[in-house]
Formats: C-alpha cells, sequence, structure tokens
C-alpha cells in the first residue's frame, strides 16, 4: 500500500511540475543543450536526451523529431528581436550547432529509436512576449549547399 501511495504521489509531483512549466521553459527543456552534453554519441545522445529532457517517456508515442540547439538561450532571445517573416518565425542571424533527432522506422511506440544529424544550420522560432516558445525549424545558410 505505500509503494501504490509513493507512486501516486510521484505521479502528481510530474503532473504539477508540467503544469507550473512556461511555454519558454518547455522551449529550454525540449531544445536547447548548451554546452552540448558531452558523452553522448549519435542515435544514443538523441535517445538519451530526448528521455532525460522528458521529451518521451515510457507509455507515450515517441516523437517523430526534435532539434537540440547548442547555442546559449541568450541568443535565442536575441532571435526574437529580429524581424518576422511572412509566417511570423524569427530566425538567427549566424548558424548554429544543432543535433536533428529523427525517428528511426515506422513504430512510433517505445523503445525509440532515433537517426542523429550534427548540423550548422540558422534556427527558426516563434515567439511570445519577446521569448522563444516554439522551434520551427532550421534552415542552411543561402550560400551553403
Amino acid at each position: 500500500m505505500a509503494s501504490w501511495m509513493l507512486c501516486v504521489a510521484l505521479v502528481l509531483a510530474a503532473v504539477a511540475g508540467a503544469v507550473g512549466e512556461t511555454r519558454y521553459e518547455k522551449f529550454l527543456r525540449q531544445h536547447v543543450d548548451h554546452p552540448r552534453t558531452l558523452g553522448l554519441i549519435g542515435h544514443r545522445y538523441c535517445r538519451v536526451m530526448l528521455a532525460r529532457r522528458q521529451v518521451t517517456a515510457p507509455g507515450r508515442p515517441c516523437k517523430p523529431s526534435n532539434t537540440f540547439v547548442h547555442a546559449p538561450a541568450e541568443d535565442l532571445v536575441a532571435t526574437c528581436t529580429r524581424p518576422a517573416d511572412t509566417m511570423g518565425f524569427h530566425s538567427t542571424s549566424t548558424p548554429m550547432d544543432i543535433t536533428a533527432c529523427r525517428l528511426r522506422g515506422g513504430d512510433t511506440r517505445p523503445p525509440c529509436n532515433y537517426q542523429a544529424r550534427q548540423l550548422h544550420h540558422h534556427v527558426r522560432v516563434s515567439c511570445l512576449d519577446g521569448l522563444p516558445v516554439h522551434l520551427a525549424g532550421t534552415h542552411a545558410s543561402v550560400n551553403e549547399s
């Protein structure tokens, strides 16, 4: 009985934590890893970081893709001061180091297996009250092929 109560308490604490998280805090948790976590390579980086950051969790479907930006949060906040494009997104002024994680295979049930790509891309975000709240995508510089 005590272990069941502990389990319920832990679930309630996790839910309470998620409810108290702002959209900016969620953005940071899901997308910013600066400096880049060392010791994790390739697909292992994606699997571990997505689980550690609670982007994927047991019992929930695997997220099809997620991008981690290896730049200071302040650089992404500064992006919100840049002019928005026609879709309302703001792009970083310079490319940033990122890790793009893509789900491998067609199964969206855990365990989640990801392919990792290290890229140097501009990052597109949507902003709310001067803070990034959604990573809308990345793109190479115009002069890169």
